[in-house]
């Protein structure tokens, strides 16, 4: 049973800096798909971006291209979110996710009904 879990997230200043970590246990890590979203009350969840096995198929969705950045370390089963220049409109509950058997990032990526584990989310929260 793959177990994603969580961690990192918290409050910051707009314009801020965080790092999410999430760390992937019952299954062989370098074998999964890697991604985050992120949700706030009434709305659906977003896709934020995905990493593919090797750590070298990337994507982004568009709201945080060239602010953040996802990054994987398959030694120690975990995938990270460093998130850069925070805003107001960053605040969310973000969750990890994963896919397995996926070896690159592809279009069913930005659907959050394609991945197959996730995690329980970690709040973050961008107020001065």
């Amino acid at each position: 049973q793959v177990v994603l879990v969580e961690s990192g997230g918290g409050l910051v200043q707009p314009g801020g800096s965080l790092r999410l970590s999430c760390a992937l246990s019952g299954g062989i890590f370098s074998q999964y798909l890697m991604g985050w979203f992120r949700q706030v009350p009434g709305k659906e969840r977003e896709f934020v971006a995905a990493i593919a096995t090797n750590g070298v198929s990337i994507r982004y969705g568009d709201s945080v291209q060239g602010r953040f950045t996802v990054s994987r370390d398959n030694s120690k089963n975990t995938v990270y979110l460093q998130m850069n220049t925070l805003q107001s409109d960053d605040a969310a509950v973000y969750y990890c996710a994963a896919r397995g058997r996926i070896y690159y990032v592809d279009n069913l990526a930005y659907h959050a009904d394609s991945w197959n584990y996730w995690g329980q989310g970690t709040q973050v929260t961008v107020s001065s």
